[in-house]
Parts: C-alpha cells; sequence; structure tokens
C-alpha cells in the first residue's frame, strides 16, 4: 500500500509468455477425422428414436379426465 503521500511501489515484472507444445499437421488431421466421425455417426435417424418399431407398449396417460362445468 503506497500510503497518501509516499507514492505506489513499482510493479513486478511481467512474466514471460509460456511456451505451448506444438501439435504436428498429422495430428490434426486425425483429430478432425475422428471428430467428424463421431459426429456422423452420432447423427441420423436411429439416434433419435425413442421407441420400437411396435410404438409405446405402457399403457400410461399423461392427462386424466376432468369433469368441467
Amino acid at each position: 500500500m503506497g500510503g497518501l503521500f509516499g507514492g505506489a511501489p513499482a510493479a513486478p515484472a511481467p512474466l514471460p509468455d509460456p511456451v505451448l507444445p506444438q501439435k504436428s499437421d498429422a495430428d490434426i488431421q486425425a483429430s478432425r477425422t475422428n471428430e467428424r466421425k463421431k459426429r456422423l455417426a452420432a447423427s441420423g435417424r436411429a439416434s433419435t428414436i425413442l421407441t420400437s418399431g411396435t410404438g409405446v407398449t405402457d399403457d400410461s396417460t399423461s392427462t386424466k379426465k376432468t369433469l368441467l362445468g
């Protein structure tokens, strides 16, 4: 803390930028290919169908009969 008339202490020197690991182009291409394959496998009709070919087999209803009026 600098005080009212004493001024502020000098700021510390900034740290040097860290050295980031470098990936080769082959690694990047392989990663892109794997991500594309995962997206293609997750897309399509098979991933969105939640029932079998016979449909829903249980008799549960989401609404109940009510007397109106």
